[in-house]
C-alpha cells in the first residue's frame, strides 16, 4: 500500500515499503548542491532524495539507482505523477555494477542514504537497512567512479560507523570535509553523521555545529525546522 506524503515545494513522493525518513531529508539539506549539478543517488528507493533534491535545486538533474525492482517502479510513479521525467531519471540496477550503468566522472555529485549495517550485527531485521546487497566499501567505490576530481559525496550513517566511514572513504580517494552531528535533543547522544567527502580533496576537516531536532519540552528547533521545511523558507 502506499500514499502520496507532500516534501518541499510542491512535490509530492509515493510512499512503498520504506517510509520518508528523517535521515533523507536531512542529507537532503545538508549536501552542497551547485546549481545546474548532475547528480547520482545510489541506493535510491522510491525517489525520494532524487524529489527532494529538484525541489531543493530546480537546475539539478538526478539519476537515481536501485536494485529493489518494487522501489524502482515507485520511483517512476513519482517522477510522472511530478513531471520530472526531463529532470529526474530512476535506473533499475545494481550499485555494484555502477561501470555498466554510468560513465566514469559523469555526475557533480553524489549521494546515499546507504544501509547503516553489516549483516549479522544482530541490529536490524529489515534487509533496507542491512548491508546485504551494497556494503560500505562497495558504496564508496562507486562513488568514486562517478566523480570527477573535487566532485562531492555526500551520505547520512550511524555515528559508531564513523571509523570505517572514514577509512573507506580514503581508500577510495574520497577525502571527508565536512561534518555535521545530529541528536534528537541537546542532551542526547549522537543519532546521525552527515558527511561530505570530495574526490581527490586535500585533507582538511570541517565540522559543522549540531544539529538538534527537539528542544527539551518537545518543540522543534528552528534549525531542524528549516531543514525538515525547506520549502517554508525559500
Amino acid at each position: 500500500m502506499s500514499f502520496m506524503e507532500e516534501l518541499w515545494n510542491d512535490i509530492f513522493l509515493r510512499q512503498g515499503k520504506f517510509r520518508l525518513g528523517t535521515d533523507s531529508v536531512l542529507l537532503a539539506d545538508f549536501i552542497s548542491l551547485p546549481k545546474h549539478a548532475v547528480v547520482a543517488d545510489l541506493g535510491s528507493g522510491s525517489g525520494a532524495l532524487g524529489l527532494l533534491l529538484c525541489a531543493r535545486e530546480p537546475t539539478c538533474r538526478v539519476f537515481g539507482i536501485e536494485i529493489d525492482e518494487e522501489s524502482h517502479r515507485i520511483a517512476e510513479q513519482n517522477v510522472e505523477e511530478n513531471a520530472l521525467r526531463e529532470r529526474l531519471t530512476p535506473i533499475w540496477g545494481d550499485v555494484r555494477q555502477i561501470r555498466a550503468l554510468l560513465p566514469a566522472g559523469s555526475v557533480d555529485c553524489v549521494i546515499s542514504n546507504p544501509p547503516y549495517f553489516p549483516p549479522g550485527s544482530g541490529k536490524v531485521a529489515n534487509a533496507r537497512r542491512s548491508e546485504l546487497t551494497l556494503n560500505l566499501s562497495q558504496l564508496c567505490a562507486a562513488a568514486a567512479w562517478l566523480l570527477p576530481s573535487g566532485g562531492r559525496f555526500a551520505l547520512v550513517h550511524r555515528p559508531e560507523r564513523l571509523c570505517d566511514i572514514f577509512c573507506t572513504l580514503r581508500e577510495n580517494g574520497l577525502e571527508p570535509k565536512r561534518i555535521r552531528f545530529v541528536r534528537h535533543k541537546q542532551t542526547s547522544p549522537i543519532c546521525l553523521v552527515l558527511i561530505e567527502a570530495r574526490r581527490g580533496g586535500k585533507a582538511g576537516l570541517s565540522f559543522e555545529p549540531d544539529l538538534i531536532e527537539f528542544h527539551g519540552d518537545g518543540t522543534q528547533t528552528e534549525d531542524y525546522r528549516v531543514a525538515y521545511h525547506r520549502g517554508e523558507h525559500l
